[in-house]
């Protein structure tokens, strides 16, 4: 076959340091922008971006080229340098160093735009560390809490 396609999409979560609350309604909005964007930059498709003050969910079509470790490093690298040249009080600003990434199949697609979209009212009653407790026992990932978090 002389043409390769694909057509991976996955929900990336990953928090900030410590999840220190620095994605004020303030500056959410334009970090995910910029997060949607340093993902283009990566040949990739961001469907969604979304989150609270402490964390961040993508929705993100895989490039057939790009590996998952690479495009974290470097929507992360990119996302946190931009961060800290928004306002001296982000000279601090960090991503924890970990992510969750999971696989979703196409028809599963709408129902994860709808959960990044509704975090505001998800987290009113569940913290991230409980979210994200909950995404590693659905899809059977072994874990070891000591390490999860940073």
């Amino acid at each position: 076959m002389p043409q390769s396609l694909s057509n991976i999409l996955i929900h990336l979560i990953w928090s900030t340091k410590d999840r220190h609350p620095w994605l004020t309604p303030g500056i959410r909005e334009k970090a995910h922008a910029f997060l949607a964007g340093a993902v283009r930059q990566c040949d990739c498709e961001a469907y969604r971006v979304g989150g609270v003050a402490d964390h961040v969910h993508l929705a993100v079509r895989l490039s057939r080229t790009t590996s998952v470790a690479d495009l974290v490093k470097e929507i992360k690298t990119a996302s946190s340098k931009w961060m800290k040249n928004q306002d001296a009080a982000f000279h601090d600003f960090a991503w924890q160093q970990g992510y969750g990434v999971f696989s979703i199949g196409m028809s599963q697609k709408d129902a994860l735009f709808h959960y990044i979209d509704t975090q505001e009212e998800h987290h009113r009653t569940r913290t991230f560390q409980e979210e994200y407790r909950a995404f590693l026992g659905k899809y059977g990932i072994e874990y070891d809490e000591r390490y999860v978090w940073d």
